[in-house]
């Protein structure tokens, strides 16, 4: 449901566009090939027989509004793990100026070095140059991948196990009927009482107001 920056949200369940094209495909298929078969025609009311004239009651429909993006950016315990997160990419940010810093040193070193070593030792020196250079890509690499991992996880328990259950503790208390993404719904001036966002985030502050992330391998 929550998104970072980069990142996509804390979890949000989405079900899968292309599986549910495919089934539609499908039920198309299975329609027309049925309906080939079958020439018995009914009309629109003998069709729906079996459909209850059940309905909500609008006066009864309890609805409300949580903006997801406002409890990303400003739920404490989100803040922190975000915090923490830039701490590790500032880490690995030095580490790889540092490096570079290095191997443009080395590389410099090599160019000079043409006119005085042989063939064979210059050609062993631009490959150990070379692995060098790729190790550190593929480190870096792993690194940010392992940071992102380890943000991701604690992000998926704070909403499993927290955020979660404060919604549904609120929708309870409220007796609400529907609860809706409000970064998707559009409201008028005169309903009252519809956006629930500050006091989720309240009961959030509340229960959990940091986390730490476990920490990211190479680090």
């Amino acid at each position: 449901m929550i998104k970072t920056n980069n990142e996509t949200p804390i979890v949000k369940k989405y079900v899968k566009a292309g599986i549910v094209a495919a089934v539609v495909v499908a039920l198309a298929i299975f329609g027309v090939l049925a309906l080939r078969g079958c020439e018995k025609n009914v009309s629109a009311s003998e069709a729906i027989n079996e459909v209850t004239a059940d309905a909500p009651n609008g006066a009864d429909l309890r609805m409300a509004v949580i903006r997801m993006d406002a409890i990303q950016s400003d739920a404490k315990v989100l803040k922190d793990l975000r915090k923490q997160k830039e701490s590790y990419e500032d880490k690995l940010r030095s580490e790889l100026e540092k490096q570079q810093k290095a191997l443009e040193k080395e590389k410099a070193e090599i160019e000079k070095s043409q006119d005085v070593l042989s063939r064979e030792a210059l050609q062993r020196r631009v490959v150990d140059y070379q692995g060098k250079v790729t190790k550190l890509q593929r480190d870096l690499t792993e690194r940010a991948q392992s940071i992102d991992t380890s943000f991701q996880k604690a992000l998926a328990t704070i909403q499993e196990q927290h955020l979660d259950p404060i919604i549904e503790a609120v929708i309870e208390k409220k007796n609400l009927s529907l609860v809706i993404d409000g970064r998707f719904a559009r409201t008028g001036k005169n309903v009252q009482n519809l956006d629930i966002t500050d006091e989720i985030i309240n009961a959030l502050d509340k229960k959990l107001s940091s986390m730490k992330m476990v920490k990211p391998k190479g680090f």
